[in-house]
């Protein structure tokens, strides 16, 4: 029979409060740490993939994060200069039943941060942890950043994202970053609902539109509006009038102006930098990585959360089928290493499609990716990378695909 173990979780993000979600309920010593007073959400709108809502369900967790998210059938991606679609990825092409969910980020943290606050889990504010202390073979100790030590355990899990101190590799640092805002729908807004839509400039410029639901704080039906931006570029444009900024956006995608008047000033986008680096090895004297820490990339196939949920099941089944903590967490790693790899390897690759100052990648793009992928095998396979689900993480994990109702339970409409 399984031991129950003594775990450290660093990172209260959606990786961490998952992991000690999972990890609690078989019956697991769990004490989770975060550097605020109270842990909050980063980020705006995501899309949680069959594979990560898959996650939530075998928490119990999929009816109440329905009461706030949105039901989404289709990617879109079209050219400003002839309103050409160079991106059409439907989730249903590969399986009827399949779609994507966007939620707001706030939205599905309080949904877990909830949850963790209704078990045994011990959590620790104001906590910034940035290293390890190996006490002995079989126990490890974190490390804050005053140099005090926790006590020890029995493992850590490294939960604190693409910039973890406790990662042995930092990530590459991404050149396009982009700037994010949640913002009210608008009614009779010339936009689908059940769409993510973008607008490209070659791979310069894009704008996009992710309809995201609402969430506890607020419950009207919301946007998140994203804007790709060099990093090298944030401080030039927040030294030029925001008008001017919404000129250019108006004329990339006109019909935008509908959702432009809610931004005031600079202070209503956040800038997100992103960083590309995946660990050959996930698990180290006794610390796990999990989420970002793990595998950092660019959000382009909107995988992040996704992985970091399927991380922490594949974390969980290891401890409860492998007999020994070692055994158990290296099973672990051999569970996640084939979804992982093929999944940075696709973004790695299709990131500076979108987002690079190359000429040539949008043409090929454009002029020769968009024209293959129209082909009905082509679109399967496009359906299956967007859904999560290349690789087949549900046979490889054992984990039951469970789909988005039809009907939104609660569903706060525009």
């Amino acid at each position: 029979m399984p031991m129950n173990y003594q775990i450290a979780i660093a990172g209260a993000g959606i990786a961490g409060l998952s992991a000690a979600l999972f990890l609690e309920r078989q019956g697991h010593d769990v004490v989770l740490y975060d550097q605020f007073d109270k842990p909050k959400p980063i980020g705006s709108g995501l899309v949680l993939q069959p594979t990560g809502y898959s996650v939530l369900a075998t928490l119990g967790l999929d009816g109440q994060i329905q009461q706030y998210g949105n039901k989404i059938l289709n990617l879109n991606g079209t050219i400003s200069r002839n309103q050409r679609k160079v991106l059409d990825a439907s989730y249903n092409t590969y399986s009827p039943k399949r779609a994507g969910f966007a939620i707001q980020r706030a939205a599905l943290f309080d949904v877990l941060y909830q949850a963790v606050l209704n078990t045994s889990v011990r959590l620790e504010p104001s906590t910034k942890i940035m290293g390890t202390s190996q006490k002995s073979y079989t126990k490890v100790s974190l490390v804050d950043d005053k140099g005090q030590e926790t006590a020890p355990f029995d493992f850590i899990i490294d939960a604190l994202g693409s910039q973890s101190p406790l990662s042995p590799i930092k990530g590459k640092a991404l050149y396009y970053g982009a700037l994010w805002a949640n913002l009210d729908w608008v009614e009779d807004a010339p936009f689908a609902t059940d769409q993510l839509q973008q607008r490209y400039r070659k791979a310069t410029h894009m704008v996009g539109i992710l309809p995201t639901g609402s969430t506890p704080q607020n419950s009207k039906f919301s946007t998140a509006f994203f804007w790709s931006l060099p990093k090298a570029n944030y401080d030039d444009w927040l030294s030029t009038p925001i008008d001017n900024w919404k000129d250019e956006v108006l004329a990339l995608w006109p019909e935008t102006v509908v959702f432009l008047g809610q931004l005031n000033g600079h202070d209503d986008l956040v800038m997100a930098r992103y960083h590309h680096r995946t660990l050959r090895h996930p698990v180290s004297n006794r610390v796990v990585h999990l989420g970002d820490s793990y595998h950092a990339a660019s959000p382009q196939l909107g995988q992040g959360a996704n992985m970091a949920l399927l991380d922490a099941f594949a974390l969980n089944q290891a401890l409860t089928q492998r007999e020994g903590l070692d055994a158990a967490l290296q099973e672990y790693a051999r569970l996640r290493r084939v979804h992982i790899l093929i999944y940075q390897l696709i973004s790695k690759l299709f990131t500076p499609v979108y987002q690079s100052d190359s000429d040539v990648l949008p043409f090929v793009r454009d002029e020769i990716l968009a024209p293959v992928m129209s082909i009905k095998p082509m679109q399967m396979i496009l359906s299956s990378i967007v859904s999560g689900t290349v690789g087949n993480p549900f046979k490889a994990l054992g984990l039951t695909e469970t789909f988005v109702l039809e009907k939104i339970l609660n569903k706060k409409g525009p």
